[in-house]
C-alpha cells in the first residue's frame, strides 16, 4: 500500500485526494439523476452550488469533529490540523455539517428537505465506499492487530504501520467499504418503491450506524468518549433516533409526499 499514485516534478497525486474527487463526481451524477426522477425544482446551477457548499463544509465538519476528540494531541501540534492527506476525517462530523448545509439549502430553494436528503443518500453511502479505497492505500482508518489470514501489514511510514509496526491488522476500511456497498445497493433498489419521503434517509442512518457499530470493534484508531468508542455512542443515538422517526412519521408506508419540514 502506498498513499501516492503518481509524482511528476512538484505535482503529487495522492490516492486519498483522488478517491474524494471520484466520489464527488460519481455522487453528483447520481444525485442529478435522482433529483430529476423526483422532480425536484433544481437547476444545474442549483445542484452545482449545493455541492460547492456541501463538500468543503462537510470536510471541515469531519476534520473539526476529529480534532475536537483528539484535542490533547492537536493542542500541541496545531499545524497538523491542516494535514488532511494524513487522514483524520470523522464521517459523523461530516454528516452533521452536511445536514446543516442541506437543510439551509432546502429552505432557501423551497425544496422539500426529506425529498432532497433521499436524493442524496445513495450518493453519500457510495461516496463513503469509494473513500475507503483511499483509506486503504493511505493506511488510515486501520484495524487492530489480528492473526486472521486476511490481515494486512502496512508500510512502517503509514498511520497503521506507525501504530502497529510489523503487525498484521484488520482491514477495517475494507470491511466498511463492503458494508457501504451493500447499503448502497439496498438504497438504490428501494428508492422507487414509493415509500414516504425520508425513508431512504432514515435507512441510510440506521444501516450505516449498524455497520459502523460493528466495524468499530475492529478499529485500531477509534475516537473515544471516556471508556467508550465515540462511534458506538453516535451510532446508538442515530439508530434509535431514526427508528423512532420511521415509526412516528410512518415512513414505511407507500405514500408519496413531504411537508418539507425538518
Amino acid at each position: 500500500m502506498h498513499p501516492i499514485l503518481i509524482r511528476v516534478g512538484a505535482v503529487t497525486v495522492h490516492y486519498y485526494g483522488l478517491m474524494y474527487v471520484i466520489a464527488v463526481t460519481v455522487g453528483f451524477w447520481l444525485f442529478t439523476r435522482e433529483a430529476r426522477r423526483k422532480s425536484l425544482s433544481l437547476s444545474m446551477d442549483d445542484r452545482l452550488n449545493l455541492f460547492l457548499w456541501l463538500i468543503p463544509l462537510a470536510v471541515i465538519g469531519a476534520r473539526l469533529y476529529y480534532v475536537a476528540l483528539c484535542w490533547e494531541y492537536y493542542s500541541c501540534h496545531l499545524l497538523d490540523m491542516i494535514k488532511l492527506w494524513e487522514g483524520g476525517l470523522a464521517i459523523h462530523g461530516g454528516v452533521i455539517a452536511g445536514i446543516a448545509v442541506v437543510y439551509l439549502f432546502s429552505r432557501v430553494k423551497t425544496v422539500p428537505f426529506w425529498s432532497l436528503t433521499d436524493a442524496l443518500s445513495p450518493s453519500l453511502i457510495l461516496g463513503q465506499a469509494i473513500g475507503r479505497i483511499g483509506n486503504l492505500m493511505n493506511g488510515d482508518a486501520y484495524g487492530l492487530p489480528t492473526n486472521l489470514p486476511w490481515g494486512i501489514r502496512f508500510p512502517s511510514q503509514s498511520p497503521a504501520g506507525r501504530a502497529f509496526p510489523g503487525q498484521a491488522t484488520h482491514p477495517s476500511m475494507v470491511y466498511e467499504m463492503v458494508l457501504d456497498l451493500v447499503i448502497f445497493i439496498f438504497l438504490w433498489r428501494v428508492r422507487k418503491k414509493g415509500y414516504r419521503d425520508g425513508f431512504s434517509t432514515a435507512m441510510y442512518f440506521i444501516l450505516y450506524s449498524l455497520a459502523r457499530f460493528l466495524v468499530s470493534f475492529t478499529r485500531g484508531d477509534s475516537l473515544w468518549l471516556g471508556p467508550i468508542r465515540a462511534a458506538h455512542v453516535i451510532s446508538v443515538i442515530l439508530v434509535i433516533g431514526f427508528s423512532l422517526l420511521v415509526l412516528v412519521r410512518r415512513l414505511y408506508q407507500h405514500d408519496a409526499g413531504d411537508d418539507g419540514v425538518f
